[in-house]
């Protein structure tokens, strides 16, 4: 069973990522150490004791629809009313509504720790924190007086609906529409797929972020507007009137993730008597939509980047007590009796992996929920740099992370051997449960698209220089510092920071040649290249914040095991592209 790592993630938070700095500076308000230890206590009892033990219950019963109703797996319901009513769900969200407002690195705390006990629980309340996200820097007073305190509290849950059966990333083909009706509402007429938690009994009221189009809308991604669908009419008096014309036609099928409803959901069809046409209500503005949405869907990339660390730790746990449970064979020099698996050097280097990964992916994701913070508490010259910052590291923090998501879990299904092939362990599940989050808001060769084509040149690669600097930095301290357990790891650093660095450089030198496609043929293992240097840096800024020998000792575990694909990677970037295009037309039929 999983048990939250408080106190590692406090750490992480504190000496790695920024937290401990920044509160000591006075720019995250009145929140003190003992604060945020009090919080992450609490959560992770929580999530250990309500929200683990609906893991296996909701893999194996699932969401289901039956006569247009779509029933959660056993226990869903009562766990969330009490996780609701402890004030979980305005953690991060701002005091006007009704919320807590703490900083966004105690929000991408607690996103770990409710998706490492059940994702399938967790995925709706955080589409719900992204709706308030939207809805506070783009709903006007009317949208927000009537939505935001019933979603902060979590009384009602909100969703985000884009994708389309002919649009998945390619936003700019969207057919949903929207009508004016006259009174400043809208009717809202279209089919959305894959919608997480697009319907559940959960709460009383589930809030539709929806994007469609006017009738007087530009072709393209600049003619899309957002708008406000309630599943229930909302009256003047704030209470819920008739069943609005949304509703959920089908659940997907899925690899995992078995309690999390994944709907097909239709807007005007004229469902329970209704005239065709959802009531909507528009948010930002007409045709401001995407710019309204990627409000939802930047915070939501780094969440999505926080459940790969999340299942990883879930995994990582499991797979460790098995291996010392687990008596096979016999370790070098023991004469009688069988060993535990973990004493055998193979099974220890894949859980050696496991945990460098996930620490390396942690630090990359809270460093950039600490520029969040930063972003929201500067103005002027330092807003934009911390704005860059974040927006540098996101699709790092994203992609990396869902990429070790992956590659955790089926390590996590290799240690236990053939018992992890077998669904009774468990093991297994985490693996199919992390499959999507490489896929999640914007596929990792979306993000790595994003990464070379629209974050590495800001300021004119100014920003991405400073952050290698920063880094640089840490390695220096790592050298200097002379510590033994260190070992190697600060040239095998220096080493990935230079590939990393030459790389980058020639990434803005073929753009400005105008050779994209040959940018984009490497633009994935790119990615990789820097989640894996500055992971690498972040594991050992946390040894140099630790006396103790063990986190210097992973660090160099790390470094001196993984660093050396940075140079690969270098060589894949700068020298792959000929070769993929001459043979890429070979795949067309």
């Amino acid at each position: 069973m999983y048990r939250a790592p408080t106190s590692e993630i406090a750490f992480v938070l504190k000496h790695v990522a920024g937290l401990k700095t920044a509160m000591e500076a006075g720019h995250l308000g009145d929140l003190s150490e003992d604060l945020v230890d009090a919080v992450l206590e609490e959560a992770g009892k929580f999530a250990s004791e309500r929200i683990a033990p609906l893991n296996t219950i909701s893999d194996q019963e699932g969401a289901t629809l039956k006569d247009g109703v779509v029933t959660m797996p056993t226990g869903f319901k009562e766990v969330y009313k009490d996780w609701a009513q402890a004030g979980w769900n305005g953690l991060g969200a701002p005091e006007i509504y009704g919320g807590q407002g703490l900083p966004y690195m105690m929000s991408a705390a607690a996103v770990e720790i409710w998706c490492a006990a059940c994702q399938s629980f967790a995925l709706g309340p955080i589409l719900t924190v992204g709706a308030v996200e939207a809805l506070h820097e783009h709903g006007d007073e009317k949208v927000i007086a009537m939505f935001a305190e019933k979603i902060v509290s979590g009384e009602w849950m909100g969703t985000m609906n884009l994708t389309e059966p002919q649009a998945g990333t390619d936003l700019a083909a969207l057919k949903s529409t929207a009508e004016p009706v006259g009174d400043g509402t809208y009717k809202i007429t279209g089919q959305k797929i894959f919608i997480s938690f697009g319907d559940h009994e959960l709460t009383d009221n589930i809030c539709h972020l929806v994007l469609a189009r006017l009738p007087d809308a530009p072709e393209g991604v600049k003619g899309i507007s957002l708008f406000m669908v309630p599943k229930y009419h909302i009256n003047e008096d704030g209470s819920l009137g008739g069943r609005n014309d949304v509703f959920c036609q089908s659940l997907e099928h899925k690899l995992g993730l078995h309690g999390s409803p994944t709907c097909v959901m239709i807007f005007g069809d004229g469902y329970a008597d209704n005239e065709p046409g959802a009531i909507g209500y528009i948010v930002g503005g007409e045709h401001k939509g995407l710019n309204c949405m990627f409000t939802m869907m930047n915070n939501a990339r780094l969440n999505v980047g926080l459940q790969g660390v999340a299942i990883s730790e879930a995994a990582y746990q499991k797979a460790l007590q098995f291996a010392n449970e687990r008596l096979q064979g016999k370790a070098i020099g023991q004469k009688e009796g069988m060993t535990a698996i973990v004493n055998h050097p193979d099974v220890a280097r894949n859980l050696l992996n496991m945990k460098s990964h996930i620490q390396a992916a942690r630090g990359i994701c809270y460093s950039c929920a600490h520029a969040l913070d930063m972003a929201a508490a500067s103005e002027g010259d330092d807003k934009k740099f911390w704005d860059e910052r974040a927006g540098f590291i996101t699709p790092i923090a994203k992609a990396f992370s869902t990429d070790i998501g992956v590659e955790v879990t089926s390590l996590g299904v290799q240690v236990h051997g053939g018992m992890g092939y077998i669904e009774e362990t468990g093991a297994a599940q985490y693996m199919r449960d992390a499959r999507i989050n490489t896929i999640y808001e914007g596929t990792n060769g979306v993000q790595a698209i994003d990464l070379v084509m629209r974050k590495l040149g800001m300021s004119g690669g100014e920003s991405m220089r400073g952050y290698l600097q920063e880094l640089r930095d840490v390695v220096e301290q790592v050298r200097s510092s002379n510590r033994p357990e260190f070992g190697d790891a600060a040239q095998h650093l220096e080493d990935a920071l230079n590939a990393t660095q030459e790389t980058s450089d020639w990434i803005l030198e073929k753009l400005s040649e105008g050779k994209v496609e040959e940018v984009l043929s490497g633009a994935t293992p790119f990615l990789r290249l820097w989640g894996l240097a500055s992971g690498g840096v972040y594991l050992a800024k946390g040894g140099l914040a630790d006396s103790d020998s063990s986190r210097a000792g992973l660090a160099r575990y790390f470094a001196e095991n993984h660093l050396a694909e940075c140079r690969a990677l270098k060589s894949t970037v700068t020298q792959g592209a000929q070769s993929l295009m001459a043979i890429r037309a070979e795949l067309a039929e």
